[in-house]
């Protein structure tokens, strides 16, 4: 692949935040309403707020992909906006808050809310003999009471203010979709999307979260999963809502990337000829899996979590965490009747898929990359697909591809992921220095380029994998494996180019200091 032309550039801009200089970086083909997320998070303030941006003299500032880059020595500034400017949505908005008092001061009166809970089982247990409820109902009812009993017996604490810490007691706030599927807007899928959705070059810049939801939601009823589940497709929707809220506003690990990685098991699937080699079971595990392989990733990896001894190392036992802590968050949010895709499974068979999804989101932690790959060498030249084993393998294989798939993309596609997942690496390391824990090498902004960054891990971990999968589906090489030795001569290039100016550089200054020493 050649390099990318500038439009696909990231773009950088520099923000005040409490006197300090704060750098964001975002692609040019994000929405304004993906820059203003990333701009209230850099800037501290609360997702979805209002806001404007306003240049050292005061000047408003258009925020959107073409807005004026600026420099250090201007800096932008992000304002909330005041009550005057946010006009009906701020009434409404102080409208809900006071509703949520109302209803957080209820929960202080225990003997009402006692009367309230009898009172409503009653009536519910009329419900139920009168009106024949059916399965889900009973069970959203139930919930209902159990919400109301934890408010009895519960005045918990809330999440723990670290960006790398989650607090299981806070679950249900968190689990459940602010939105429900009337505010979830239905796109017409065009043909030529459809078809682009089965394929790597798929450019996933270019749409909305909603639209990727839509997207996700196609992919369900293409496979024939809504109906080998036997699933309701209200419910697929909610859970779709749930799964993206639950995705965190990250550089890199967030609901674009979750897209991704599923876009790409999608698209080795249609590929590979997966339907006619696995069962629908399997595809059903193989999406599942890759939708939730990173929910409420915190922005810092497992050696981080483990070096400053978190929550999360704490409660996994230093034994991937973050990807342990996926798992849970991914049934929780399937624990809740409304967002159960696979509410009508057969107990014993939902046993197995919810072993066999977390097997799969476990085999994502990269510290297990070896030990995963040397497994599936063994068997791939003598693979046998009615050997549970063998299929297992594969598809712990398939989602790790998937995962780390970027740079099977074309470059202009591929690029900017990298400037997101070094921008993470950046934050965590920074955040290692100045609380004294070791930092590796290849996430130090100090130390670290682009070129260096990604051609170790294009030759020694994407390739050998890579061209392993090809052995057992030799249709990959054209469209998934040549595009990696591509990208891996295009930073090879680079490098060598970086090489030569930092030669040239270092030459003129001993020259320099060589004439300074003749006079």
């Amino acid at each position: 692949m050649g390099s990318s032309s500038s439009s696909y550039a990231p773009k950088a801009i520099y923000l005040d935040v409490d006197g300090k200089v704060q750098k964001v970086v975002f692609s040019r083909h994000c929405s304004p309403c993906d820059i203003k997320e990333l701009l209230c998070s850099s800037s501290n303030i609360p997702r979805n707020t209002a806001i404007m941006m306003v240049d050292p003299e005061g000047a408003l500032v258009s925020i959107d992909p073409t807005m004026p880059t600026n420099s250090p020595n201007s800096l932008y500034k992000v304002v909330p906006l005041s009550t005057g400017q946010l006009g009906e949505k701020e009434d409404m908005f102080q409208n809900v808050l006071s509703q949520v008092a109302d209803q957080f001061s209820r929960a202080f009166r225990i003997n009402e809310l006692k009367t309230e809970v009898t009172n409503r089982l009653a009536m519910l247990e009329k419900r139920v003999e009168l009106e024949g409820l059916k399965v889900v109902e009973i069970e959203k009812c139930k919930n209902d009471l159990k919400k109301l009993r934890d408010e009895m017996t519960s005045r918990g604490g809330g999440r723990v203010n670290c960006p790398c810490k989650y607090n299981f007691s806070d679950d249900g706030k968190k689990v459940t979709p602010r939105r429900d599927v009337p505010n979830y807007p239905k796109y017409t899928l065009s043909q030529e999307t459809v078809e682009a959705l089965k394929k790597p070059t798929f450019d996933v810049w270019h749409w909305e979260h909603n639209e990727m939801l839509s997207c996700l939601e196609y992919m369900y009823h293409d496979l024939g999963l809504v109906k080998e589940f036997n699933m309701n497709p209200i419910t697929l929707k909610r859970w779709l809502l749930a799964i993206q809220e639950n995705y965190r506003n990250n550089p890199f690990h967030n609901f674009r990337h979750c897209f991704c990685v599923s876009q790409m098991m999608y698209g080795m699937i249609h590929l590979c000829n997966l339907q006619e080699k696995l069962t629908l079971t399997d595809m059903g595990i193989l999406m599942t899996a890759a939708v939730c392989h990173d929910l409420d990733h915190p922005g810092y990896n497992n050696t981080y979590q483990i070096n400053a001894r978190t929550e999360l190392a704490v409660r996994y036992n230093d034994i991937s965490p973050l990807e342990n802590h996926h798992c849970a968050v991914a049934f929780q949010i399937l624990s809740l009747p409304e967002c159960n895709i696979f509410a009508n499974v057969d107990p014993e068979a939902f046993k197995q898929i919810r072993q066999a999804i977390i097997t799969l989101i476990l085999a994502t932690d990269m510290a297990r990359h070896g030990e995963i790959l040397d497994s599936f060498k063994h068997k791939v030249d003598n693979f046998d697909f009615t050997n549970e084993e063998h299929v297992t393998c594969l598809k712990m294989v398939l989602i790790k591809c998937c995962d780390i798939s970027n740079e099977v993309r074309p470059t202009e596609v591929a690029e900017p992921w990298v400037d997101c997942l070094l921008e993470e690496y950046f934050m965590q390391s920074d955040r290692e220095k100045s609380e004294g824990l070791p930092v590796a090498p290849f996430m130090d902004r100090d130390k670290v380029t682009k070129p260096t960054a990604q051609i170790g891990f294009i030759k020694f971990v994407l390739i050998p994998m890579f061209e392993t999968v090809m052995k057992l589906f030799p249709q990959i090489e054209e469209i998934m494996v040549q595009p990696l030795r591509d990208s891996r001569d295009h930073y090879e290039e680079l490098k060598q180019i970086d090489d030569a100016m930092t030669e040239a550089q270092k030459k003129k200054t001993e020259n320099m200091s060589l004439g300074g020493k003749k006079k």
